[in-house]
């Protein structure tokens, strides 16, 4: 065990499918554990916590056949796509969330803009914990507990480990929303002075997104209040308080969204009508102009006609007549126009 105050470093994605094994200390801390470690593991040795690839041969090697679990269990830890949900089984517990994926340190610049919900697939039981997650996916919550480990700052128990999993994947769709809403606003903007395709498009984008977060948040707040009931013997009342806390802040997220989903649907409206207005004013605009160019045209069809009895054949000053014929006759139509503001 490390001393009081002294740091430990542990390594992270070393072994192969396996991005992490720790087995905590009780106060705080933790001890590392590789691969053999992780397979002579005991519930007499420590309470463990490993974290793996679900993607990995060797990761669901070790769920299959060596981590002791039922096989519809293990099945649903490997299952590829899933919605949030809670099974308990016996006195443990099948949890499914969604994360925010978050881009590793060493692609942060390149990835910043991303965004994806990461299915983080666990077992929690009195004795260990264990969750799974795409080998291309990266999350700040379960990076965030085990630096707090490494600090000797960490969870104690399977519960507390449980509810401050929950708390931060929920900590982390707060700077999402709040992006998105940034977002919204500089549209509201836009709409008025921007290129409509541009803001149609980025439009479209946002709403997409809200809509994909929506799917996902609802039947996470139903498996988090799941958690909440369990009776679970290992689930403490203070984890259950904080999981509550947890729900609150997550109902909190859902009703931030639908404001941001309202938004968008109220922004896409006011684009259809400036879009609408702009078309009508052009409309106008050839209307007008056509209205101008209709009296010179009749003249000038008229006079243009090659038959006989046109008068000013032989007149040199009929060409100017008409033309200023033509010039009051535009001048009069287009104070007209303006008097009906078509200009």
């Amino acid at each position: 065990m490390e001393t009081e105050g002294q740091k430990i470093q542990l390594s992270y994605g070393a072994e192969p499918g396996i991005r992490f094994a720790v087995l905590l200390d009780g106060d705080g801390g933790c001890r590392e554990i590789g691969a053999a470690g992780l397979q002579s593991w005991r519930p007499a040795d420590g309470i463990l916590w490993v974290h793996l690839e679900r993607d990995h041969d060797a990761a669901a090697a070790w769920i299959a056949s060596n981590g002791g679990f039922d096989p519809l269990v293990a099945d649903a830890l490997l299952e590829d796509e899933s919605r949030p949900r809670v099974e308990p089984v016996d006195d443990g517990l099948l949890i499914i969330l969604r994360g925010v994926c978050a881009a590793p340190p060493e692609d942060a610049e390149e990835m910043a803009e991303e965004l994806d919900l990461v299915p983080l697939h666990a077992w929690v039981d009195e004795n260990r914990v264990v969750t799974l997650r795409d080998s291309g996916h990266y999350i700040t919550a379960l990076r965030d507990i085990r630096q707090a480990l490494e600090k000797g700052k960490g969870p104690k128990r399977t519960g507390e480990l449980l509810a401050l999993v929950s708390d931060k994947l929920v900590r982390d769709l707060e700077p999402v929303l709040d992006q998105m809403d940034e977002e919204v606003d500089e549209l509201d903007e836009l709409i008025f002075h921007g290129e409509a395709a541009e803001v149609r498009e980025r439009l479209k984008l946002l709403r997409r997104r809200a809509v994909q977060l929506r799917r996902y948040l609802s039947p996470q707040r139903d498996a988090l209040n799941r958690i909440e009931h369990d009776d679970a013997p290992w689930l403490a009342e203070r984890d259950k308080l904080r999981m509550r806390e947890v729900i609150d802040k997550l109902m909190r997220c859902i009703e931030y969204l639908d404001a941001i989903r309202d938004r968008t649907g109220i922004l896409h409206d006011d684009l259809s009508t400036v879009i609408s207005e702009r078309i009508a004013r052009n409309s106008n605009r050839l209307a007008a102009l056509a209205a101008l160019l209709l009296p010179p045209s009749v003249v000038a069809g008229l006079f243009g006609m090659n038959v006989g009895g046109i008068p000013g054949v032989n007149d040199t000053w009929a060409f100017v007549i008409i033309v200023v014929l033509v010039a009051v006759t535009s001048i009069v139509t287009l104070y007209i126009l303006k008097r009906i503001n078509w200009l």
